[in-house]
């Protein structure tokens, strides 16, 4: 039976005092629903405003409770998640939501259907709650994603949020997204640099929270126009990488496919990183070819884009295109500073159209940017760049 939250009245006024990100939960499992309501309730940076077991209940309930955010399971009775999406969504346009699943082949298919359907983000739940280890990277997951989803989605509409978070040093604290910048770019502190007078020879792309939306529109707005190997780094564990490959593809027409120890560039093809592997670009006699890693993680990844660049960089030298998107923390900033100084390329997506401006925002702010575009105008400038048309 539905847990409902009996504090809706006092939601405005617990609001005013301390601007909790506001958070509705969706799960046919009383245990997974109890273990996030006692680790959010102990936030002071979040509120349970409900607490569902089906996607027909959520639908219900989601305008009246004032829910911001939505933690949604991908398997329920009645109406799932993917059901439930959509309608969540126009019944509260703007409102973010995270789908939650175990990391069966199955569930990443829908999870990565959902993002292409407007889903924010996904989580991986544990496959037992009483895996003291899987609960407590569950744990962690959730709320750096809650607070740095919400952070972005508060200062989207100019509204505050929780003091802690918008008083906290920015990348000082893992569970704090970092501070984004102004929308308008160049603006204040924000310096854009010559780009790279040579013609790529290949494209790199990093990518964390928000960033499959984001591959497909880059992706699907290339197409033919891509005529270098593409190479891609985005944030996601075992079994979803894979489904991600898949559905670039589908989506786009372009071969795609996650990347496998010693794989060859081609031209016009798309390799992923896969799920809990670095991946970085070796050479091979007079090839080049992907060299999977299980190195330490690096800016709390694994995959990261940091080596995939740095290797890069190391090969590519000047002919280097790199593109940051959406995503939480500041990966791909120290291997952007590799392409910039062998003199490659690297661009970014801006503030105004990334879910989160951290990984792009962070590039930016440290001047290593030759542009700094909304996304829909991202792939004519990249393809201007790999057609050696741009100025």
């Amino acid at each position: 039976m539905a847990v409902v939250s009996q504090q809706n009245n006092k939601a405005q006024t617990r609001a005013d005092q301390g601007n909790p990100f506001r958070i509705m939960l969706v799960d046919d499992s009383a245990v997974i629903r109890g273990m996030q309501h006692r680790w959010l309730s102990a936030d002071p940076e979040c509120q349970v405003v409900g607490s569902y077991h089906n996607g027909v209940q959520a639908v219900q309930h989601v305008k009246s409770c004032g829910a911001e955010i939505v933690i949604l399971d991908v398997e329920m009775p009645e109406m799932d998640g993917l059901t439930a999406l959509p309608q969540l969504i126009r019944e509260v346009p703007g409102i973010q939501i995270l789908m939650a699943s175990t990391l069966t082949r199955r569930n990443a298919d829908i999870s990565v259907r959902a993002l292409s359907m407007g889903a924010v983000d996904y989580l991986p739940k544990p496959e037992s709650a009483r895996s003291g280890d899987a609960a407590a990277e569950f744990q962690l997951e959730l709320l750096r994603k809650i607070k740095a989803i919400g952070a972005a989605m508060r200062k989207g509409r100019g509204a505050p949020a929780p003091r802690s978070v918008a008083s906290s040093p920015a990348g000082k604290d893992v569970n704090a997204p970092a501070a984004p910048a102004k929308n308008n770019i160049p603006s204040k502190g924000i310096v854009l640099r010559p780009a790279s007078k040579v013609r790529p020879e290949i494209l790199a792309i990093g990518s964390s929270t928000g960033g499959p939306q984001a591959l497909f529109a880059v992706l699907g707005g290339l197409k033919k126009s891509i005529q270098v190997p593409v190479v891609i780094t985005q944030h996601m564990p075992p079994t979803f990488t894979a489904i991600l490959a898949e559905h670039i593809q589908n989506t786009t027409g372009i071969v795609a496919r996650e990347a496998s120890e010693g794989d060859l560039l081609r031209n016009g093809e798309i390799l992923v990183a896969p799920g809990n592997y670095h991946m970085t670009i070796v050479r091979k006699g007079a090839d080049r070819v992907v060299h999977l890693d299980q190195n330490s993680q690096v800016n709390f990844c694994r995959p990261a884009v940091d080596p995939m660049f740095n290797s890069i960089a190391a090969i590519y030298g000047a002919a280097s295109l790199g593109v940051i998107l959406t995503g939480m923390g500041h990966d791909g900033r120290d291997g952007s500073r590799k392409f910039v100084e062998v003199g490659g390329t690297i661009l970014a997506q801006d503030e105004k159209t990334s879910v989160v401006w951290g990984m792009p925002g962070a590039v930016a702010e440290a001047g290593l940017c030759s542009a700094v575009a909304p996304l829909q105008e991202l792939p004519s400038l990249i393809a201007r760049y790999l057609l050696g048309s741009a100025k």
